[in-house]
């Protein structure tokens, strides 16, 4: 990024509401006593990197011992889960917290913090699909990719807005707490549990639920309503409330889901067409990172464009290789067979390499950008700064 791009940051300011009383009254007591236990010296960034590597510690754990997605595994394996989700939740709050403590609150933090939530997104649907034995499975598919959409509608209200809107039962407070909690159902009766009756799991729905309505069919459809009747329409009623104001319209902005849009239409395309092996050959692991990487960039560009005060991102080179991919495994309803069965485990590693390297440069760019600008570091905070602030303390 050239140097004026980044003029932008001199006017940074975070703005962020949360509405939630479990996070009022009961959580951030919590995340705060937590942070105060950290040292001065360590970055805000390096707890959001952290709480990370506990969803990526449980990604590794799935592909050793749950490498079908299914299961059962052992009762230890989905408490993990929990545990690890649940510490990336505490994590991804003690962050802010340590920046304000130890005066190294950035636009860098703010950038960073969302893009790892992002990156989270996918993974952690991973993670749920797996917990909740859900397999190599089209609700299994629905579940990792639509884990992403809430972070979509939360950065293209925030770039509208200016403000991170978190309402009185939130994906980052209550969501989390929830896919927590079936994990640790799944740890207490088994994955199996999903797709028990639901009627014979509460017989004072019997009558009132179909005989062959499963626990998991109950969450898909509560996922379903919290997506499209709560978080979208509000996220759209605040976008139409800060733009009004303004005195713009909001119709215009509704063109800015095509990236999500993109995302979504090639990522079913891929794992639902009928010539693919995604599922039949249970390569959801595979698939899920290159998501998690497309996603990521698309996201984070999002809120990089609203730290600079520059347009909305309507296209991200990320989603080249979710794209071609897609077209290529699904030539074949044109006539076209490009690839056979066999080789499309092999495209789908080219895809998640080509696509690893584009995050990792571009990344590495935004922040040794960000860093230099701002004359600050990404993972460490000085260390004679952070001494002399715990001899203060």
């Amino acid at each position: 990024m050239a140097r004026k791009d980044l003029s932008g940051l001199k006017h940074y300011k975070y703005s962020a509401v949360d509405k939630s009383p479990l996070s009022y009254y009961i959580l951030t007591p919590y995340w705060q006593f937590c942070t105060n236990l950290l040292p001065l010296w360590v970055a805000p960034n390096l707890i959001t990197l952290t709480g990370l590597g506990f969803i990526v510690a449980n990604v590794f754990s799935i592909l050793v011992l749950l490498p079908d997605l299914k299961g059962p595994g052992p009762a230890w394996l989905y408490y993990s889960f929990a545990a690890g989700l649940f510490i990336y939740q505490t994590a991804d709050n003690m962050d802010g917290k340590q920046a304000r403590r130890t005066g190294s609150s950035s636009a860098l933090g703010e950038l960073f913090d969302h893009g790892i939530d992002s990156l989270n997104c996918t993974l952690g649907g991973i993670v749920l699909c797996s917990a909740m034995g859900f397999g190599a499975t089209r609700d299994g598919a629905v579940i990792m990719i639509i884990s992403s959409w809430p972070m979509f509608f939360s950065s293209w209200e925030q770039f509208h807005t200016g403000t991170l809107y978190l309402g009185y039962f939130n994906g980052p407070t209550e969501g989390i707490l929830i896919a927590c909690g079936c994990m640790l159902v799944s740890a207490i009766w088994g994955p199996g549990i999903w797709q028990q009756p639901l009627a014979a799991l509460f017989p004072i729905l019997q009558g009132l639920v179909k005989s062959q309505t499963l626990l998991k069919d109950a969450f898909m459809l509560m996922t379903y309503s919290a997506l499209f009747f709560v978080h979208i329409p509000f996220c759209i009623y605040n976008v139409y409330l800060a733009r009004s104001a303004r005195g713009l319209d909001t119709a215009s902005t509704l063109l800015q889901w095509l990236p999500l849009g993109l995302f979504t239409g090639a990522a079913a395309a891929w794992i639902g067409s009928p010539y693919g092996t995604i599922l039949r050959d249970n390569h959801m692991i595979l698939f899920g990172v290159l998501c998690c990487l497309v996603f990521g960039r698309m996201t984070t560009k999002i809120i990089l464009a609203h730290l600079l005060r520059q347009p909305f991102p309507l296209f991200t080179v990320q989603l080249v290789p979710l794209l071609l991919g897609a077209a290529i495994v699904n030539a074949p309803m044109l006539g076209v067979q490009l690839i056979s069965a066999e080789q499309e485990v092999k495209l789908l590693w080219l895809c998640l390499g080509v696509s690893t390297v584009m995050y990792v440069s571009w990344a590495e760019h935004v922040i040794r950008d960000f860093t230099t600008y701002l004359g600050i570091s990404c993972l460490t905070i000085p260390y004679a700064d952070s001494r002399k602030r715990d001899l203060l303390a």
